[in-house]
């Protein structure tokens, strides 16, 4: 699916972006189903739906209004769209994260819609997805499949090179999971960053331990991703699926193994947000303690 050259580019860099994943009419139709969810939030005031543990389905910014939709997050998609299901647990993107993770299977782990639509506050800080998703070992990736065109300008991930190569940061400040590295770790390590970005159908791949952030969307050009988590079979979760979903767990490619492989991390299990995601916890909105 991918060149070895590739693979051992992610390996290196943490990250590796590849244009041309999805046709232009898997994306029509993952672009259909997302503007018709707009469309929905412009009747709602806050967040609404239901997910299978309950919270909302659908999250919005708080700049968001009837003539200024600021659709932020659909938490696990591939339960209402044919198409989401489609491009997470059956499409070419699942292939080439399961090429990338190796080993004997791959198992889709969760997915959500993160879009920044045009003029939107939405902005995500420095953090590290597997101090959200821990499991028994770190061969897991984040597929992020660019439903719109990403530019340079409208808000695009931006990632820290070889950063998953380094420490896994505390995401924990002052008894509160944060969701996000702590000021001084942002100064020193995440001044360099480097934007991933492409026309509608690439996918970026990205590392579970590499550093990542993204600006808000100043542009008249919405910034919309699909993003799916895969997870090496033999990785067992730790805690929580921070959004479960029915298809959580199944193998995407490969066959089951019957083992578990373990490597060695220290880190504090995450706490699952009470609202809608994890933007009320970076924004210090979620209270919950442990």
């Amino acid at each position: 699916m991918i060149s070895q050259a590739q693979i051992d580019q992610f390996h290196e860099q943490g990250f590796l972006v590849v244009e041309g994943v999805l046709s232009a009419a898997e994306i029509a139709s993952l672009e259909q189903d997302f503007d018709r969810w707009v469309g929905d939030s412009r009747s709602q005031v806050a967040a609404w739906g239901q997910t299978q543990d309950g919270r909302p389905r659908f999250d919005v910014e708080s700049d968001h209004r009837a003539d200024h939709p600021s659709l932020r997050r659909v938490a696990s998609p591939t339960e209402i769209s044919p198409a989401y299901a489609h491009a997470g647990l059956h499409s070419r993107m699942a292939a080439v994260a399961a090429q990338l993770i190796g080993g004997a299977g791959t198992r889709f782990h969760h997915s959500k819609i993160n879009s920044k639509l045009p003029h939107t506050a939405t902005q995500v800080k420095w953090h590290q997805d597997f101090l959200f998703t821990p499991h028994s070992n770190d061969d897991i990736v984040t597929a992020l499949l660019m439903v719109s065109d990403v530019t340079p300008e409208n808000g695009p991930l931006q990632v820290i090179p070889g950063s998953h190569k380094g420490p896994l940061w505390s995401h924990w400040q002052d008894g509160r999971f944060t969701g996000a590295v702590e000021a001084a770790v942002e100064q020193e390590h995440c001044q360099a960053p480097v934007a991933c970005f492409g026309p509608k159908g690439s996918v970026c791949y990205m590392h579970t331990r590499l550093l990542h952030a993204s600006a808000p969307n100043e542009t008249e050009h919405p910034r919309t991703l699909f993003i799916s988590v895969y997870a090496a079979e033999d990785a067992l979760p730790f805690g929580e699926n921070p959004l479960p979903s029915e298809h959580a767990g199944i193998l995407v490619a490969g066959e089951e193994s019957g083992l578990v492989r373990s490597t060695s991390n220290h880190i504090r299990l995450p706490q699952k947000p009470r609202g809608a995601s994890f933007f009320v916890q970076q924004a210090g909105q979620d209270l919950a303690t442990a």
